[in-house]
């Protein structure tokens, strides 16, 4: 009896303990937890990415698990879909069940984040139809630069699957040019240019240059990056400035490329941006196998270097390493003018590779003894070809050459034209300066004589005063 009664009492003991739990927490009130306020951007995922990973039903489970003692908690039965660290990076990589068209790449395929979804798969299908003639010409002129692009990326410590930020930008195009101005094979425009150490005067437009603007985007890229620490939205800022993304990114309260895309503050450009960069990195790195074939692939870019006086015409150039003018042009469009820029005594160019020795031979016997000094003279309103011949003394046939001019073409205000000056002439204005002053500012008496003599002659009573 006594047993039986001891036995009683530990099970009601333990059915007080049981029973405040048992069924009970889908219909419990919510204990008052602090929660992250959204609206302050706490939140490392969008609400969409929240909605995906989280299930808003009852779903069976253990008893004792941790999932379980959370739920009892919150009032509300869901489970973690997958297992995604949380901390401070960005979340560009994960592939999420809540979008089950976004499927990750394999990785080691690339070395930026691919997502494929409708919007991917969308400039995918554009490639593959109505943009399938350009996009085999940007395929054909990639073989060209892609390796050496490629390089510098590495070297200067980015991904380089970078590389097809060109290609979406100007088919690797050196001469493309935009409505906004903006030039080269990564589409600088201007102040972004200078900014990066890239000149841009009337002799020369580095822009053009593939490895100096190469090396400018790989360091803009690498600042971008380091800006949103997301690689979407880099790409983004570069086609729309890191301003504008910024600013989206405060007034959506989000750090998704694909949340700020569904808004309208941004531009469509720059919406499709990142798919059209993701359709045409995948599209590149497998051509066959989206049925581009037959491509008729350029030659790697190869050259050598040679430095060269300033003034030097490609023309001498190309006789010197025995190539032609357009080889030259093709290696170095950034040369405006046909020459190297003046005031560059040692101007760097590029030759076809493997020139440099018959170059060096070649060009002392052809280079012209140094027989003028160039100055840049900026036309201005009313200025003719034969007023600007007098104005520096030189003969016209010199200066129609090498500004690549005749007697008879129009001239722009604010166009630059070289001047080709006689040492010998340039020289003794050098004397005559020097004779002109005493060293304290003042002229000598024998400087002036002969016109002080003709005054005197004219007018005897000014001179005498």
């Amino acid at each position: 009896m006594k047993r039986s009664i001891l036995f009683l009492g530990i099970i009601s003991i333990l059915c007080s303990a049981c029973l405040p739990y048992m069924g009970a927490f889908p219909h419990q009130s919510s204990p008052s937890i602090p929660l992250l306020d959204q609206e302050e951007g706490a939140s490392l995922f969008t609400q969409s990415e929240l909605d995906g990973l989280f299930v808003e039903k009852a779903i069976p489970l253990q008893k004792g698990s941790t999932a379980f003692r959370s739920n009892l908690l919150s009032g509300t039965a869901f489970t973690w879909r997958s297992e995604l660290p949380i901390g401070e990076e960005s979340n560009d990589d994960f592939n999420l069940e809540g979008f089950p068209k976004d499927q990750t790449k394999n990785e080691t395929d690339f070395d930026i984040p691919i997502v494929m979804n409708a919007r991917v798969e969308q400039f995918i299908q554009h490639f593959q139809t109505a943009g399938k003639k350009i996009f085999s010409n940007w395929l054909a002129r990639s073989a060209k630069y892609i390796p050496l692009m490629r390089n510098l990326l590495r070297e200067n410590g980015l991904p380089e699957d970078l590389v097809y930020l060109a290609l979406i930008e100007s088919g690797f195009n050196p001469r493309a040019y935009s409505r906004k101005k903006a030039t080269g094979p990564w589409q600088f425009i201007y102040p972004t240019g200078k900014r990066y150490g890239l000149s841009v005067n009337w002799w020369v437009d580095e822009r053009r240059d593939p490895e100096k603007s190469t090396i400018a985007a790989a360091k803009y890229l690498k600042d971008l990056y380091d800006l949103f620490e997301c690689w979407y939205l880099a790409a983004a800022s570069y086609n729309a400035g890191e301003g504008k993304i910024s600013r989206a990114m405060k007034r959506y309260r989000t750090e998704d490329f694909w949340e700020l895309s569904k808004y309208r503050y941004l531009k469509r450009e720059t919406k499709n941006y990142v798919p059209q960069m993701i359709a045409a990195a995948l599209v590149a790195k497998d051509p066959e196998a989206y049925g581009f074939v037959d491509i008729q692939y350029q030659d790697p870019l190869c050259y050598d270097k040679v430095r060269v006086p300033e003034v030097t015409t490609l023309g001498l150039i190309a006789e010197a390493c025995e190539a032609s003018v357009v080889e030259l042009k093709e290696l170095n469009p950034e040369l405006l003018r046909g020459c190297t820029p003046p005031g560059v005594s040692d101007y760097e160019v590029r030759i076809p590779c493997g020139r440099r020795e018959v170059f060096v031979r070649n060009f002392e016997a052809l280079q012209p003894l140094p027989r003028f000094q160039f100055k840049t003279h900026i036309v201005r309103k009313g200025d003719t070809l034969s007023a600007i011949a007098n104005r520096y003394r030189v003969d016209i046939q010199p200066l129609l050459e090498i500004n690549k001019l005749r007697k008879n073409s129009r001239l722009s205000i604010g166009m630059n034209l070289l001047i080709p000056i006689p040492l010998q002439q340039a020289h003794m204005r050098t004397v005559l300066a020097r004779e002109t002053s005493d060293g304290n500012g003042k002229k000598p008496q024998a400087s002036r004589s002969p016109l002080v003599s003709k005054r005197s002659a004219q007018h005897p009573r000014r001179s005498a005063r």
